[in-house]
């Protein structure tokens, strides 16, 4: 029996267990919530996340974090971000050796900024770092269930781990290319999250696609800018990782970023409108980490440093836009 694990029943966990049980005989799908996995074990279902779409037989929920992990030939790590540290501290010893261990989360952690690659080789003893690669690009969760087309990146600093995780993701519907640029991959991943929750809040505001434009392309200098100044390759940035997932999170109806977004330029405060939602906005915590890698940088990233002051420090939308507007003139390629 060929397993694979993931970590992380939320949507787009469940989505990436869809897309492996078209190559794997099991996918075990670890998650907290006992009537989360019940509903997916009995009635093929995440209920919560993804109601009304039919999973897999294949896939097999469990709450049993060894079980889960022992055996697999390949572990994708979905929980949220700011989750994977306390998840991966539990199951390292568990994790089979010289299997592809990826992470398919898209934030930065808020205490140390490191990217999610870093919290695992931290995690994992020095024997795995070799195996660990990162899945990031435009890929709603809902979508990959229907099976619809989606093309990723799966990005690792050793290429044939990159090469062994993609041959495994792989399929009609699911193609995956491979780099070995992991961070302009996850820095692209990360911050686009931020920039969505600025259009979104462009489009509650009734601004017009002018705006919107205006926000996805200086929201990917600021992600290029940071990105290089980490290392990234600046070609990663106008790829799946960068502009593909960017686009698509700061326009499609089903981000919740940009969710978030529209919600807070109609008006409402942030608690409120986190109250409502059943899944992690990855965006607002992000946007701590950017400001906070923007001062240890010395990087600007006005938009990342906008949606902060507004989601951490009360600033209304409106005094946002007014406040991006109005800042000194530049040449647009510095």
């Amino acid at each position: 029996m060929k397993k694979a694990t993931v970590f992380g029943a939320g949507s787009f966990g469940t989505a990436i267990a869809s897309v492996l049980a078209v190559n794997f005989d099991e996918v075990v799908l670890w998650g907290r919530d006992p009537a989360t996995i019940a509903a997916i074990n009995e009635r093929h279902e995440n209920p919560g996340y993804l109601p009304g779409l039919t999973l897999s037989p294949k896939i097999r929920g469990t709450t049993d974090l060894q079980h889960a992990a022992e055996g697999a030939e390949l572990v994708a790590v979905a929980t949220p971000s700011q989750a994977t540290r306390d998840l991966m501290s539990k199951v390292a010893t568990w994790v089979p050796s010289h299997v592809p261990v990826v992470s398919v989360a898209k934030g930065i952690e808020n205490e140390t900024l490191l990217t999610m690659t870093e919290v695992l080789e931290q995690c994992l003893p020095e024997a795995y770092h070799p195996s660990i690669a990162v899945l990031s690009g435009p890929s709603f969760a809902k979508e990959l269930v229907l099976g619809m087309p989606t093309v990723v990146t799966i990005a690792a600093r050793w290429e044939k781990t990159a090469q062994k995780a993609q041959a495994l993701f792989s399929s009609e519907r699911f193609r995956a290319y491979t780099s070995t640029d992991v961070v302009g991959v996850q820095v692209g991943g990360s911050l686009k999250n931020v920039i969505a929750i600025a259009a979104g809040m462009s489009d509650g505001l009734g601004l017009g696609h002018n705006t919107r434009a205006a926000i996805i392309t200086r929201g990917l200098a600021e992600i290029s800018r940071i990105a290089m100044r980490m290392g990234a390759n600046p070609l990663t940035l106008s790829g799946l990782a960068g502009m593909g997932d960017l686009v698509l999170t700061c326009t499609g109806e089903l981000s919740r970023n940009r969710k978030v977004g529209v919600e807070l330029g109609k008006g409402r405060s942030l608690d409120d409108i986190l109250k409502e939602m059943k899944q992690v906005a990855e965006g607002v915590k992000t946007a701590k980490s950017a400001r906070d890698l923007s001062a240890k940088l010395s990087v600007e990233l006005p938009i990342c440093s906008q949606v902060y002051q507004i989601a951490y420090e009360g600033k209304s939308p409106k005094a946002a836009v007014l406040d991006l507007m109005v800042r000194s003139p530049k040449s647009e390629l510095v």
